[in-house]
């Protein structure tokens, strides 16, 4: 029999992090739950199902001999792109679930969970040691969930016209600091996951490259500093545009970031707290890749480099506006912060210029997990220091989002760096 201490953690820390996924869906309703506005969301239903079902397809029925499957159909319908495992039902018709209804799927959950706590209460050491490494992607993966969930509720609420609430707004103190430039000398240095402390395969090996010395902001930018961007007519130059970006611009008729919206003479902005005025204050969001970097081509800097951001975020304690904080959108003060860098951690999610691809030795995980990173590593861009979606303990140094460049639902926004010699 395994270790009943390090069984009571693993179960403390599976219950949690499984509890934070449904106090986020709480304030829905049940008309909520299947909305899909556009094929790069999901509905709320799909994501309680699809973490749930990861537990069964990886960790019960590998390791599970006399386990049940809770329903057959759900291996198709809730697989999201494994395709090692078998065909999946299309991502862009996630929204015509009518079925299984939203109480079964809360009742898939809670099976899944008794299944799981009960092979945890009979495997011995051995066994419990190799299941622990996948209960811990398992939990990894429901928290980038839990941050999809509700990226994804506000972007299917903002396509109501009747601007729902999903939470009232939580109030912060308004407060800013001025935007200035640190210098790193740079240099040979190492980056990349080492150490205790769960890591992706995306974040190693640990490695190392040089850095020129450069210059990085002490705080994201501002609404107030994009809208100069946009009054000065930032969306009708192409000069400050890459060739995608600009056809992006075309295409998709950009003329603000995502949710910004102008009443007479006044600029809004959508939140899950409902459509407020536009805070100037608070770090800018929901821009894509393609508008972050002809910002900083218009301000006269650049986006840094993804090694850049890790080298200067090294040391930094992960503090900052999480989703556990409540806020749920950026806010213009600093929260539990001190240093030369702000906001290095939560509130948007920070663009860098580099491509996403592996470093140097990386190796997938074996199996249909080495689909979870590796496939992805064509035509995406990197982003650092998570969101005021995120969850706190999702979030290091070390972590390497990515997104197609032209996406902006997501808590993106923008950090300025520049070249010093």
């Amino acid at each position: 029999m395994a270790n009943n201490s390090v069984k009571d953690r693993i179960s403390s820390h599976y219950k949690a992090i499984r509890a934070f996924t449904e106090e986020i869906v709480r304030p829905l309703e049940i008309e909520d739950f299947i909305i899909q506005a556009t094929a790069d969301v999901s509905p709320p239903k799909w994501h309680m199902a699809h973490t749930t079902w990861f537990f069964e397809r990886f960790i019960l029925k590998e390791f599970k001999t006399d386990y049940t499957e809770f329903n057959p159909h759900f291996d198709y319908l809730f697989n999201s792109y494994y395709e090692t495992i078998g065909p999946f039902h299309p991502r862009h018709k996630r929204g015509v679930l009518t079925r299984p209804t939203v109480e079964e799927v809360h009742t898939y959950r809670k099976y899944i969970d008794e299944n799981i706590f009960e092979l945890l209460e009979y495997v011995d050491d051995k066994t419990l040691k190799e299941i622990n490494g996948l209960l811990e992607i398992g939990l990894q993966h429901e928290q980038q969930h839990q941050e999809l969930l509700l990226t994804d509720i506000k972007y299917n609420f903002s396509q109501n016209p009747l601007t729902p609430v999903y939470a009232a707004s939580k109030e912060t103190p308004q407060e800013n600091t001025p935007s200035l430039f640190k210098e790193f000398q740079g240099g040979l240095v190492e980056i990349g996951h080492h150490g205790e402390g769960f890591s992706f395969d995306n974040e190693c090996p640990r490695h190392k490259v040089w850095l020129e010395p450069y210059k990085l902001a002490t705080r994201s930018v501002t609404n107030g500093e994009f809208l100069a961007f946009m009054e000065d007519g930032g969306y009708e130059e192409p000069k400050y545009w890459l060739s995608d970006g600009w056809a992006a611009v075309k295409k998709f008729g950009w003329n603000s970031p995502l949710y910004w919206r102008k009443k007479k003479k006044e600029w809004t902005q959508f939140t899950l707290s409902g459509e407020k005025l536009l805070n100037l204050d608070e770090p800018v969001c929901h821009v894509s890749f393609y508008e972050a970097d002809a910002y900083a081509r218009w301000a006269g800097k650049r986006l840094p480099t993804e090694q850049e951001w890790e080298h200067a975020a090294e040391g930094i304690i992960p503090k900052g506006n999480f989703a556990e904080n409540h806020y749920l959108h950026p806010v213009s003060t600093v929260l539990e912060e001190s240093g030369p860098l702000f906001k290095m951690y939560g509130d948007v999610w920070e663009w860098t210029r580099s491509s996403y691809s592996p470093y140097p030795g990386s190796k997938p995980l074996e199996g249909a997990l080495g689909e979870y990173n590796a496939k992805f590593m064509c035509n995406q861009v990197v982003l650092r220091g998570g969101s005021c979606a995120t969850p706190s303990s999702h979030i290091r140094a070390t972590y390497r989002n990515f997104f197609q460049p032209e996406k902006r639902w997501q808590f993106s926004g923008i950090r300025l760096a520049e070249d010093w010699s």
